[in-house]
């Protein structure tokens, strides 16, 4: 039988300390929060391997991203106790549950009915109180609850759109991943008044997220 609670404490040393992850609080999220909850049943046993596990049916394509990819990303965000986040992409509601416990509130958008219902429920089960599961398009955000302190987009995308960045509050921050495969890099974008500015984080491959590819260009 797996020794689940031993995977977390290897993933942690072995995958995200040796990866320049160095927030005890994220640390320490990760030990506690039970990845393989947010699997479907097969996957269970590789749940803490550092690789990319695809979650829902397969033509979803969705994943939970690898460990340290996931942690640097939230990392990179500077998420404080007392901020208010959005999640897109939530997925199964692996990334909702760990931000709940570094932020005040977490609002976890997912635009699949079948994962945003996994993901409320799993949530639910752990008795995470101070995150809850939305639904709708995830380019669009959930401007109801909004403005946010920061915004972290769960997946890659290929295009930003500004519809994200005006649901962030002054001095507001969402963390991302641009762009496909070995060209994929994470940014931090901050708002300062009406303007957005942004800089590199890392280098790091996730899968697209749906509705965030770019326009495809006519050929002649």
């Amino acid at each position: 039988m797996t020794d689940f609670k031993q995977s977390r404490r290897k993933m942690v040393d072995n995958q995200l300390r040796t990866n320049d992850v160095t927030d005890h609080r994220i640390l320490d999220a990760m030990e506690l929060i039970p990845r393989e909850r947010f699997v479907p049943a097969s996957k269970k046993v590789i749940a803490y391997i550092d690789e990319d596990l695809p979650i829902g049916s397969d033509d979803t394509g969705r994943v939970l991203m690898k460990p340290h990819i996931f942690a640097k990303l939230v990392q990179l965000a500077e998420i404080r106790a007392d901020d208010v986040v959005l999640v897109v992409g939530a997925g199964t509601g692996y990334s909702a549950a760990v931000v709940s416990k570094l932020a005040a509130s977490v609002v976890a958008l997912e635009e699949n009915p079948d994962l945003a219902k996994t993901a409320t429920e799993v949530l639910v089960d752990l008795g995470i109180e101070n995150a809850v599961v939305v639904e709708g398009p995830l380019v669009k955000g959930y401007a109801s609850e909004g403005p946010y302190d920061v915004i972290l987009v769960d997946g890659a995308v290929e295009v930003l759109p500004a519809t994200l960045t005006e649901q962030l509050k002054p001095d507001g921050r969402l963390a991302v991943i641009e762009g496909r495969g070995g060209a994929g890099a994470a940014k931090l974008y901050q708002k300062s008044g009406s303007a957005v500015s942004s800089r590199f984080g890392f280098n790091a491959s996730v899968s697209l997220l749906p509705g965030f590819a770019k326009a495809e260009e006519f050929v002649f």
